[in-house]
């Protein structure tokens, strides 16, 4: 089992009013798998984005990424998953402007302090595997929307994580790139790599071999 929810509440206050945002959320996922979870702005993926990626945590409830309890994680012991354990990709693709696309991939190879002549050993062949082995000197501004993606993508498989987490991954992109990008995801989850997608996108979604919806705080797995 790569994640477990059990029982996940998360609560704001907003001034003195509690707002419920996530309402007994039961959730896993075993290594492997492709998931998407699917819902409307305002239905909670967010926020249950941001608790599986060690961003933040719940109210009240139990979760366990690759077995380790994350309710009694330090600060800084989260941040360690985060960057061991969690390939985060994100709608607006986070690049820094100014660093090559080999750089920018090389980048949490850096914060685990991997020697620099494996760093961009892994760093190349990261970007061979998202079809990028040609753009490797480019900056961002010379990339393609679905290009620079793809970049995100081999900076987010680099470390070899885990879980995959991609949150509305082809938001930005055109139907051709986001394809493109959707067929990346099919063959990393092919060699087995564990894909949680976050989309409020129903054609999107449909890419994963199982999806779960959620509305209004409350999962339900789609059958």
């Amino acid at each position: 089992m790569i994640l477990e929810l059990k029982g996940i509440y998360k609560d704001y206050l907003q001034g003195k009013i509690t707002v419920p945002v996530l309402k007994n959320v039961n959730f896993s996922m075993e290594e492997g798998e492709y998931v998407a979870i699917m819902g409307p702005s305002g239905s909670g993926k967010s926020t249950l984005m941001n608790i599986i990626g060690c961003l933040d945590k719940p109210t009240k409830g139990n979760f366990f990424l690759d077995g380790q309890d994350m309710s009694i994680c330090s600060e800084n012991e989260m941040s360690d998953i985060r960057l061991k354990k969690i390939g985060f990709v994100f709608q607006s693709f986070h690049l820094l402007p100014r660093q090559t696309a080999l750089s920018n991939v090389e980048m949490p190879l850096n914060y685990a302090k991997v020697p620099k002549k494996e760093r961009k050993e892994r760093a190349l062949y990261a970007l061979e595997r998202v079809g990028l082995a040609d753009r490797v000197d480019f900056r961002p501004n010379q990339l393609s929307g679905g290009q620079m993606q793809r970049v995100a993508i081999a900076r987010a498989i680099v470390n070899r994580p885990k879980l995959l987490l991609a949150d509305e991954p082809t938001g930005a992109l055109d139907s051709k790139s986001g394809a493109q990008v959707m067929e990346l995801f099919q063959s990393l989850n092919d060699e087995g790599v564990s894909v949680l997608m976050i989309t409020h996108d129903a054609e999107i979604a449909e890419h994963a071999k199982r999806v779960v919806t959620i509305r209004d705080g409350i999962l339900q797995e789609k059958r």
